[in-house]
């Protein structure tokens, strides 16, 4: 079973997510900030991570970028996410494999999920 890393700190967006990946079979943890995130990420060691990128605390730029600094950071998959144009996003973090601008719809994260993870 693919693990998967929700970091956002909206907890309804977060919520809802999650309940989609579950039904879909993915085995889900939940962090509302990039340094909870981080410590999740570090001890769970997710095959893929959706990363808001602005929340208090720890942005998830600043979260992504310690994440691959890490030994096994490199291999795990992440979704940036954002309001924001992924030309802004763009020049905190490029080390993403996948952007989704929101609001997505629920097919345009599943598609990238199951691409990602090679299903």
């Amino acid at each position: 079973m693919k693990s998967i890393l929700i970091v956002d700190d909206e907890l309804t967006t977060a919520e809802a997510l999650a309940l989609i990946l579950e039904d879909e079979g993915y085995r889900v943890t939940r962090a509302s900030n990039g340094q909870q995130g981080l410590q999740r990420a570090l001890e769970n060691k997710p095959d893929l991570v959706i990363l808001d990128f602005m929340m208090p605390v720890m942005s998830g730029a600043e979260m992504a970028r310690k994440l691959r600094a890490t030994a096994g950071g490199c291999d795990i998959k992440i979704i940036m996410n954002s309001a924001l144009g992924e030309h802004s996003l763009r020049q905190h973090f490029e080390a993403y494999d996948a952007f989704l601008r929101k609001p997505y719809t629920i097919d345009k994260v599943l598609g990238a999920v199951r691409e990602l993870l090679a299903e």
